[in-house]
């Protein structure tokens, strides 16, 4: 259960997944529609597609002049500033001055649906928004300023494997906060969780600049592969805006060292909050020697590990396939990106369109408002999590066939693809499952 669940009632539409007499889902036909869907996409692929067509950060037509001079002015980016850092102070004053229970806090709300979920549309939209509105990035910034150096040139160079890891360990250690810690929701759990991260991204970034947030700054970097999927990007050339196919966006993630831990814990975690409401995993929890937390613990990792471990091996099977292939586990990493984007429309969107609203409400004033009934009914919500989920698996397809034809010889470059296929059918098994079961 997410936090907000954990401290109080709340219905199981406005958690995002429920059991089959919740969400009035056929079995046969979600799998059959899945498995279509699937196996239409990768057969047409591999005989109409036969080279690359993605140009990544090469891509996309500029915006409008004034768009760009508007989006790049420096009030934009100082109003950007200050709103996120205006958030966090507020976030916090809740925190410390506000009641105990989450019902009547605006805090917990803000923190695991405002900006965890609110991050999903935001930088679908808007591309990485997070890297304007970081308070963090904003702190460096002032303090930067205040001794006279150039946030950008202080500092020592990122260590080449740092890659994504230290982001991968931040989504870790919150999605473990949301979804296992006995109290998530209490101000101290927050505030220890917000000190502890933002003393980790303050001193990394004074020791490396503010290189450290793009590769370190968890929400940064979760916003930022969320982002490669927006229709809004910024060519590296020449930094300009444009709008590009969601498609050169994605083939232009780097592919850095940790990469792939980063998306198995968004897959993992989104995976294990599905599953840790069903009956007997709640009883194995409740009933464990090892005690709750520590099940849970185990069980949050076993998901991302078995998410991980799926991948790996069809890395490997792929490298046997198709021949030579220098960096197996990063080379179609980009193709999980949707995948995950799926799995999180699908498991968060009553979340957010209930308790973000009320979110909002509580912090206006308003004491312990009701949550705003969901806009769709149960067989719209079962068939919005049902396309979320085969539509980011088909996307994930697709970017995985463009990298297969451009990296291999023509006649290995559909049998490198059969065991990314394979995964991605046990991918959409697990995430129909979720729904069904």
């Amino acid at each position: 259960m997410t936090a907000l669940d954990d401290s109080r009632a709340v219905s199981v539409l406005a958690h995002g997944i429920g059991a089959q007499h919740d969400l009035p889902l056929s079995p046969f036909y979600a799998f059959a529609g899945a498995f279509a869907a699937l196996f239409v996409s990768f057969l047409a692929l591999g005989l109409l597609w036969s080279s690359s067509r993605f140009r990544g950060d090469r891509a996309g037509s500029p915006l409008p002049a004034a768009v760009r001079r508007a989006a790049d002015a420096r009030p934009t980016r100082i109003t950007a500033r200050a709103l996120g850092l205006a958030a966090a102070l507020l976030v916090v004053l809740h925190l410390l001055l506000g009641p105990a229970d989450p019902a009547r806090n605006p805090a917990p709300g803000a923190v695991y649906v405002l900006l965890w979920v609110g991050l999903v549309p935001a930088s679908l939209l808007f591309g990485p928004v997070w890297r304007l509105l970081n308070p963090l990035r904003t702190l460096h910034l002032l303090g930067c300023r205040a001794l006279g150096r150039d946030p950008a040139a202080a500092g020592r160079p990122l260590p080449p494997r740092l890659g994504m890891w230290p982001a991968a360990a931040g989504l870790l250690a919150f999605t473990w906060l949301e979804l296992v810690a006995p109290d998530p929701a209490s101000p101290t759990a927050l505030l220890v969780f917000l000190a502890l991260h933002s003393a980790a991204q303050l001193t990394g970034a004074a020791r490396y600049g503010t290189r450290w947030f793009d590769h370190a700054d968890a929400f940064e970097v979760y916003s930022g592969l969320l982002a490669r999927l927006s229709p809004l990007g910024r060519r590296p050339a020449d930094r300009r805006l444009v709008l590009r196919s969601p498609f050169n966006g994605l083939d232009a993630t780097p592919q850095l060292p940790g990469l792939v831990a980063t998306v198995c814990v968004m897959l993992g975690s989104t995976a294990y909050d599905g599953f840790s409401d069903a009956p007997s995993w709640i009883t194995t929890v409740q009933t464990s020697a090892l005690g709750r937390t520590t099940t849970a613990t185990l069980g949050l990792l076993g998901a991302v590990a078995l998410v991980a471990t799926l991948y790996a091996l069809c890395a490997g099977a792929t490298r046997l396939l198709s021949g030579q292939l220098p960096h197996p586990l990063t080379a179609f990493a980009h193709s999980l990106v949707p995948i995950a984007l799926g799995y999180l429309v699908a498991h968060y969107f009553t979340l957010f369109v209930t308790e973000g609203p009320r979110t909002v409400i509580l912090a206006l004033g308003t004491d312990n408002p009701a949550p705003p009934e969901p806009p769709l009914g149960p067989g719209g919500i079962a068939t919005l999590q049902v396309v979320a989920i085969v539509l980011g698996h088909v996307l994930g397809v697709v970017a995985a066939h463009d990298r297969s034809v451009r990296l291999f010889p023509p006649g290995r470059a559909v049998a490198g693809q059969l065991p990314l296929l394979v995964l991605m059918v046990a991918y959409t098994i697990g995430g129909l499952a979720l729904l069904i079961a």
